[in-house]
Order: structure tokens, then sequence, then C-alpha cells
């Protein structure tokens, strides 16, 4: 399986990091030895002191398709999801300077976070879905879907003109404005409207 993940889909998100908004999704792709097993804490990489976490809604992939209309979309996905995408911000800061991938700073071991999932008909509208991510008691990231500049169908869409999705895929939505650092002793926890969706620990 691979993930897939959208940059920039947040206007707010793109202004806190003072990025231009793109005239399309902004692609990159993680390993699947990016998955943190469930249950276990995430632990601070030796190769940098400034993770920062990223909370976003996910999609599981259960069809093979390839060129999906947008208006088909739906039919390759039952559930949603929510993840957080650790960041190594120094680092991805450097490589952008230079004009290099964003692997090492997105890509590295346990650097996918993925909580529990959710059949998607148990949720009004995935237009206008709720989530947040608290930090030790304290809600740091809060919006709705209706804020991305690329809905979910839309991206399945467009991820599928350029990769084949296979089973078992996972697209991160991108993430709303509110991005920051973690540190040892932290606790984050995810919701998605009312329903908690994963909980760890920052060693």
């Amino acid at each position: 399986m691979k993930i897939i993940c959208i940059g920039r889909n947040y206007a707010a998100h793109i202004k806190e990091l003072e990025n231009e908004k793109p005239e399309n999704p902004v692609l990159f792709l993680k390993p699947d030895t990016t998955i943190l097993q469930k249950n276990q804490p995430f632990f601070i990489p030796h190769f940098s002191n400034d993770i920062h976490y990223e909370v976003e809604i996910l999609v599981r992939i259960e069809k093979l398709g390839k060129h999906i209309a947008p208006h088909f979309a739906p039919k390759y996905y039952s559930q949603i999801g929510l993840g957080i995408d650790f960041t190594a911000r120094t680092v991805q800061n450097e490589l952008k300077q230079k004009g290099l991938p964003w692997e090492k700073a997105k890509a590295f071991d346990g650097s996918s976070l993925i909580g529990d999932w959710f059949d998607k008909e148990t949720f009004k509208s995935l237009d206008e879905l709720s989530f947040r991510l608290d930090k030790n008691g304290i809600t740091v990231q809060e919006t709705t879907t209706e804020y991305m500049l690329w809905k979910i169908d839309e991206l399945i869409s467009y991820c599928s003109q350029y990769f084949t999705l296979k089973i078992g895929d996972v697209i991160f939505t991108g993430t709303p404005a509110g991005v920051g650092p973690v540190a040892i002793e932290d606790h984050l926890v995810g919701f998605i409207e009312n329903k908690q969706a994963f909980s760890v620990k920052i060693k």
C-alpha cells in the first residue's frame, strides 16, 4: 500500500507557512514504513528537534482505480479516518529553500499516524465534516472540510490521474491552520466531530 498526501489544501494553513496558493493539489508520497503502529508512542527522531503535528482527514481506498471521474469517486471508499502527518519542519524548510524533495522531512519512519476508521454514512456531510486536534487538553487545530480547496472526491479523482489507486491505499487530505511543535510527554488526541479517532503520547 502507499500513502498519498495532499499539501496546501487549506488557505489558512498556506498563509501561516507563507506558501503560495497552488493551482492544483500538491502531491507527495510516503512509504508504508512511515505508519506508526497502533497504541505505540511517537518517538521524536534523532535528526530533528523541531517536529510538527499536522492533523488531517484520511480516506482509505477500497477498489482498484485509475482516471476516476469525481462523480464516481464515492464508489472507491466507504470509510473516513483521522491522522497526523508528523513533519520535521526545519528539515523541510531547508529542503524547500534548495528546491529539493521533502521525503526526509515527511517520510521518515513512524511519521504517519493513522487513527480509527468510521463508516462515511455515519456523518451528515463529508463536505462539512468538523475535526480537531487537542494537545495536552487544549485544542490546537480545528476546522471543517468545508474549507478544503479541493474536496475528497476531487482529490481522489486528481490523484488517480497520476497514480493507480489500489486497495488499502490511504490519502491524507491536507492539514488546516494551527500546526505546531511537539515535545516529549505531550499527549495528542484527535476527533472527527464528537468521535475520538486517536490518542498518542510523544516520547
